[in-house]
């Protein structure tokens, strides 16, 4: 790791990759991407997350100001998300890492599978 001197803003890079790179942001902003302006109800369904958990993902990600929350005072209240302009140019990398993903996850299997079968578990 650099040093504070040759790179004074190494802690904070650091900060900003554990919120944009924990594996519940990744997948709400691929779907908000994909989808546009999504409730809450819907990213949730969508991604098969816990209430809470995506609640918290969701004001964090706000509080980035990688996402929008738009609330409507219906009955019952009705509240949607969608990717501000920070949140649009953070897609394309985003999206990138997901396609790479699902393009490698049999290398993954296999790789995992070697590695589990010569340390014996």
């Amino acid at each position: 790791m650099l040093d504070a001197e040759r790179c004074p803003d190494c802690k904070r890079i650091n900060e900003v990759l554990s919120r944009v790179g924990d594996r519940w942001s990744v997948l709400v902003v691929i779907s908000l991407a994909e989808y546009g302006t999504l409730r809450f109800n819907e990213l949730k369904r969508n991604l098969g997350i816990s209430q809470r958990m995506l609640s918290l993902t969701l004001k964090e990600l706000e509080r980035d100001g990688l996402v929008n929350r738009r609330y409507h005072p219906t009955i019952p209240p009705k509240v949607e998300y969608n990717l501000t302009p920070l949140g649009e140019s953070f897609r394309e990398p985003v999206v990138a890492l997901g396609h790479w993903a699902l393009g490698n996850l049999s290398t993954i299997d296999t790789a995992r599978a070697h590695f589990d079968e010569a340390s014996g578990n």
